[in-house]
């Protein structure tokens, strides 16, 4: 059993001593804060992409075609470049003062990372909404703002919904790359730990298993919205 006691010293050590396991609590904290204003981020910039990109298929617009033209660039760059090498861009040429707080950094990083994402999954579940529900909202007087803040986009975000419920889990996992800017995420101190304790391996493993119960914890939150949104259906 010696297996057993090598193994929880190893877990001792990464936790307890000097209240390591606080600094766990700490990364964890600022992990969910960086995920949740890059969710809130993501999800404005990609509802307004995706309007600007199903609003220009009804329009002759010249705006409107150069504004569908450059979302088409966003999402492609964004789509098609690491998040890594985005938040070192972002890092190194948008905030170059030394007192810019971090957290903000990887809220924006994030944020138009996820909007990329958060626009096509918004796109696809507004065309998803069919097109004589637009001309209902049309002939009871309303605009095109209003069909589509009032009638289109309240029906395409349950249609959306486990899309934008994994989007979010991502979110928190992809957040890990924010530890190369210095960002004391749950990553970066599960790094700074292992480098104290002389064991890598260990703090890693006690991060995975937070990142594992935080994406278990929401999927578990996502299945219950979904039931409750369907209940309220069915009324």
């Amino acid at each position: 059993m010696e297996w057993l006691q090598n193994l929880y010293e190893s877990f001792y050590n990464a936790l307890i001593p000097e209240q390591r396991y606080l600094a766990y609590l700490s990364g964890l904290k600022m992990t969910l804060l960086i995920s949740a204003f890059a969710v809130l981020l993501g999800i404005a910039i990609g509802t307004l992409v995706a309007v600007i990109k199903v609003s220009r298929k009804n329009s002759n617009n010249f705006l409107l075609k150069l504004g569908a033209v450059l979302c088409n660039i966003y999402t492609t760059v964004i789509r098609g470049t690491p998040a890594m090498l985005q938040v070192l861009l972002i890092y190194n040429i948008v905030f170059t003062s030394p007192n810019t707080n971090r957290v903000v950094v990887g809220a924006v990083c994030f944020g138009i990372n996820s909007g990329a994402y958060v626009a096509e999954i918004i796109r696809a579940g507004i065309e998803s909404i069919p097109k004589g529900q637009m001309e209902a909202g049309r002939s009871l007087g309303l605009n095109y703002v209003q069909t589509m803040r009032v009638i289109i986009l309240p029906q395409a975000v349950k249609n959306i919904l486990p899309a934008l419920g994994n989007e979010l889990i991502v979110m928190v996992k992809e957040t890990s790359v924010i530890s190369v800017i210095a960002v004391n995420d749950l990553m970066k101190m599960a790094q700074y730990i292992g480098s104290r304790t002389w064991d890598t391996i260990t703090p890693l493993v006690i991060a995975g298993i937070i990142y594992l119960l935080i994406t278990i914890l929401l999927t578990k939150l996502q299945g219950m919205l979904e039931r409750r949104l369907s209940q309220g259906d069915r009324h």
